[in-house]
């Protein structure tokens, strides 16, 4: 073997000229590698959290190493190729070397498995690390992605933040095992026929998490465990949100409110959406329209009803904070020309969530204008990409380096501000809304909401994927804007079935959420001047949103669903403990639940919620049915029809208008769904 190797408390060392790696045991069967040609590795550990170390058992030889933690052995071979196996021989993956290294293996292509090559002139490298593909291999996860396949393979991802997708690079494979690429750097991956790739532009080591266990689920468990789990979710929060871009005042919000109560329809959440405030970045109340926020919330408060507002990162140079932040290198900066990030309504610059000292001077505005003086403890994270106008991430720069090298960590930043600063202020149970995560935000209390989507069914059917991938990645608090956010027109009948199919499909998601930028729009208030494709645009004309807003049959079904998510609370909220205590999310593909079952890893458009109902959403503008696949291994009823069928067959459904496709597999759960 070439190389020499060496322990070091819980982890095998190899060093090779200048290349240094380090496999490490990192929770039950699994292992933490990292591969550096600098003097060390990096000291920072990003989404992993600390673990007991566990020892592994270690062998050395001339053909190489091998490195074994309970399930899993991590191999060397005399050339320097990795590959994991289970403890029963089977393998789960290997590194894919075209070398001539090996006599036996001459191949003259130069392509390594794992390769670091120093940009010039720079202290960081582009790293590469190549995995053998292998015929039937599906992959899933990766976060929130905008796409038509819920397995990924076949499939070419960048690896950053954008409005709508959100990178978590975490899959699970069916061959049995789970991979985290622990780098929050802007790259990519691909899980192509001939390889699986994984790449960061700009790094100075090569940083995954491997683990292997019997079940997806336990995979997934297994990853929460090492990059920690939501908390417990408040009670109070699992029942209807009501939202809209944007209630401009304070008596509208409240009109909206008491219209609910006396309608007789619980409402959990009312929220105040952005520009609330005088300028960006001033993180208060505009006095004009919100005039006496305190008696505001007292008087939800009193109607059951929790107050969110929206929280945006950008500060306007305008802005009351902006000059103080600017002097403390609190914002983030540009490497290149002007020192804007975003136009909207200005030039703003999203400050630093990387730089402790920026979050704890946002979090002191927040707790000095909202949580102190009127008791409002939710807070809407949007824009937490950062969104830019453009995203040119070589020219941003963050406390903790260039966009390039660390910009997929801001969501993780800006949670983890707001989450510290609320426990230090006494809040237990946290709960906040974000439109980005990246690997670990879900230890911070925040729900991952889908972006800025168009109004179309094509765009619901690629939530039902997002949200499955996203839960398979973690998050397992997670929603969409119901109808979708762009483009819908409550007066148009199409727009209106959609809707309601939405909301069918949002009474079984982890939070139900309505929200979206609705049409027709309210008469311009003339307070902007509306300029086509400059960023300026009347935020104050926007259409209604609730749910008598979309005719009076549509009304009933839409009420109703909201009911039944009342009476479902119990069965919600048993699924939520299970995600705080296991990782495993509410909202699961069959294949979490039912692995053994072959068609399961198949099915991209059903889902389980909790462990006794599967759901079959509507996709399809005028369906009034649709097949339905029930896995084997269980009985399954309509919750509607109360028939019955055996699992392991594929199944015609009836879908009328008032309700979706939903079997539970305890008969005892359709009592919750008679009206």
């Amino acid at each position: 073997m070439k190389g020499i190797t060496w322990k070091e408390r819980n982890a095998l060392c190899w060093r090779y000229d200048t290349e240094l790696m380090r496999i490490e045991t990192y929770g039950q069967n699994s292992f933490r590698v990292r591969i550096t040609k600098e003097p060390d590795f990096s000291p920072r550990d990003w989404a992993l959290i600390e673990v007991a170390e566990l020892e592994p058992e270690i062998e050395v030889n001339e053909k190489g190493f091998t490195v074994t933690n309970g399930n899993l052995t991590a191999k060397m071979d005399e050339f320097g190729a990795l590959s994991f196996y289970k403890a029963s021989g089977e393998l789960l993956f290997a590194e894919q070397w075209q070398t001539r290294d090996d006599p036996a293996n001459h191949i003259p292509l130069m392509y390594y498995g794992h390769e670091i090559r120093r940009h010039l002139g720079e202290r960081l490298s582009k790293c590469t690390l190549r995995l053998e593909a292998y015929e039937g291999e599906k992959f899933f996860g990766l976060g929130q992605h905008q796409i038509s396949q819920l397995d990924l393979k076949g499939c070419r991802f960048e690896l950053a933040q954008r409005n709508s997708q959100a990178t978590i690079p975490f899959v699970v494979s069916n061959r049995g095992y789970g991979f985290f690429w622990n780098n929050p750097g802007y790259g990519s991956v691909t899980f192509a026929n001939n390889m699986t790739e994984w790449i960061a532009e700009a790094s100075t080591d090569i940083d995954y998490w491997v683990t292997t266990e019997e079940t997806p689920a336990q995979i997934v468990s297994r990853y929460t465990e090492v990059t920690g789990r939501a908390p417990k979710f408040p009670e109070w929060a699992a029942g209807f949100w009501q939202c809209k871009l944007r209630y401009k005042t304070q008596d509208e919000l409240l009109s909206v409110a008491r219209e609910y109560v006396k309608r007789g329809i619980p409402l959990s959440v009312i929220v105040i959406d952005f520009f609330h405030w005088p300028q960006q970045g001033d993180w208060k109340f505009d006095k004009k329209n919100w005039p006496d926020p305190k008696a505001m919330v007292e008087k939800l408060h009193s109607m059951g009803i929790e107050l969110m507002v929206s929280v945006w990162p950008t500060v306007e140079p305008r802005s009351e904070n902006y000059a103080e932040m600017k002097a403390n290198g609190y914002l983030i900066q540009s490497d290149r020309g002007v020192r804007t990030n975003y136009i909207c309504l200005g030039s703003p610059v999203h400050y630093d969530a990387m730089n402790p000292g920026a979050r704890a001077f946002v979090w002191d505005r927040i707790k000095e204008n909202y949580l102190d003086p009127y008791g409002i403890r939710m807070f809407w994270l949007d824009e937490t990409e950062p969104e830019y106008t453009f995203y040119d991430f070589d020219n941003y720069r963050h406390y903790l380096g260039s966009s390039m090298e660390v910009g997929n960590y801001y969501p993780v930043a800006a949670a983890q501000g707001f989450y510290e600063g609320m426990i230090q202020s006494g809040i237990k149970d946290v709960i906040n809304l974000t439109r980005c995560a990246w690997a670990g935000c879900q230890k911070y209390g925040v729900v991952l909401w889908s972006g800025d989507i168009q109004s179309n069914f094509k765009m619901l059917k690629l939530q039902i994927k997002a949200g499955l991938n996203a839960a398979v990645s973690g998050m397992a608090w997670w929603t969409t804007d119901i109808g979708g956010f762009y483009g819908g027109d409550t007066q148009s009948a199409s727009f209106r079935e959609l809707l309601v199919r939405w909301f069918e499909y949002g009474v079984f998601c982890p939070v139900l959420r309505l929200h979206g930028h609705r049409k027709p729009l309210d008469a311009p208030s003339g307070e902007v001047e509306e300029v086509a494709d400059s960023g300026l645009f009347d935020v104050e004309s926007c259409g209604p949103n609730e749910l008598w807003s979309f005719g009076e049959e549509n009304y009933g079904i839409l009420k109703n669903m909201v009911l039944l998510r009342e009476r479902l609370r119990p069965y919600v909220m048993t699924a939520m403990d299970q995600a705080h205590k296991t990782g495993i999310p509410p909202m699961r593909p069959l294949f979490m639940d039912f692995s053994e079952d072959i068609f399961c890893w198949s099915v991209e458009d059903e889902y389980m919620f909790g462990d006794d109902l599967l759901v079959a959403p509507i996709m399809d503008e005028g369906a009034r049915s649709r097949t339905v696949y029930l896995p084997s291994g269980r009985s399954w009823v309509n919750v509607y029809t109360k028939e019955r069928f055996d699992g392991g067959q594929t199944i015609e459904c009836a879908a009328p208008l008032e309700y979706i496709p939903v079997f539970a597999s305890d008969a005892k759960l359709t009592e919750l769904f008679q009206s």
